[in-house]
């Protein structure tokens, strides 16, 4: 607790933050936001409130958001029960007419709304808006499910640009202006690649990639890139894991310079994991490690 802290602790924790302070200091980092860390209110504000922090000490973040339960939630209150081929959501016409609802609405303007009550700027945005994400359709026995054909970062550059921080849903569209929903992971990933993003960072359900998926003290800290694309080749990685560890993969092969994936319903894991040295999760490195040098080095 913040408010057992001495003095003295509090200032020690300043200093070990500041090298990490420097290092992100102008740098883009994108954060994935969704699932069920998105459900409890109260974590959602703590969240929100972190992100404004890494704002406020010069670090441009881009939020790349999905919102899964409450799409389902929507759906089923019109009588619409979710349909899931591949782990993927069958979207029709009328369930797009949700997702586009729920998603570019009351998701992302909530979020926004959220960053804006803690001192920051934010800006929602689509992924259809000014043809951020572009897409064609992924297979027809998912609908209008896309995969994405290119990313225009030009709408975050000027965001960023101009002091706010960017909400992106995860939407998508085709030059004849169909509207796709797109796996909030993949969206992440594609536009981290393209901002060249120091980092990308996936707020999962879980700890991280583990060696034994139902131990979670079997937590791979970090792997290179090399290492967990034969992890996805070979089969040493299964169930929802192997499509998030093929979405690190794909951010690092656009640019992004390394990627971790955290544990999303545990307080301030992000700060943790890019303001100090404790860190948190699965760390996939596309990027050697720099060393950090402090006060007294």
């Amino acid at each position: 607790m913040v408010g057992n802290f001495s003095n003295s602790e509090r200032i020690e924790v300043l200093r070990q933050a500041l090298p990490y302070i420097k290092k992100y200091n102008g740098k883009v980092v994108v954060v994935k936001y969704g699932g069920n860390a998105m459900i409890d209110e109260n974590l959602k504000q703590e969240v929100m409130a972190d992100i404004v922090l890494l704002w406020l000490i010069g670090v441009k973040v881009v939020v790349v958001h999905g919102g899964g339960p409450e799409i389902s939630d929507a759906m089923q209150r019109q009588g619409i029960q979710p349909k899931w081929v591949d782990g993927l959501r069958y979207t029709d016409e009328e369930t797009m007419d949700i997702v586009k609802r729920v998603l570019a609405g009351k998701v992302n303007k909530g979020l926004v709304n959220m960053v804006q009550m803690h001192g920051g700027k934010a800006m929602g945005i689509a992924g259809m808006d000014g043809h951020l994400i572009s897409a064609e359709q992924k297979d027809p026995s998912l609908g209008l499910v896309g995969e994405i054909t290119g990313v225009n970062v030009e709408p975050l550059t000027v965001l960023l640009e101009h002091g706010y921080i960017p909400i992106v849903s995860s939407l998508g569209c085709d030059d004849a202006g169909n509207v796709y929903n797109i796996n909030s992971d993949t969206a992440a990933a594609y536009i981290a690649g393209a901002l060249k993003a120091e980092r990308l960072v996936l707020l999962t359900d879980v700890n991280g990639l583990r060696r034994d998926v139902n131990d979670p003290d079997s937590l791979i800290p970090e792997i290179s890139v090399e290492m967990a694309r034969e992890m996805v080749d070979n089969g040493g990685v299964s169930g929802g894991m192997k499509p998030k560890l093929a979405c690190c993969i794909k951010a690092i092969e656009e640019g992004t310079g390394n990627v971790i994936m955290l544990d999303g319903r545990v307080n301030h894991a992000v700060l943790m994991e890019l303001l100090t040295d404790e860190g948190a999760g699965t760390l996939v490195r596309g990027r050697a490690r720099q060393k950090l040098v402090g006060l007294n080095a």
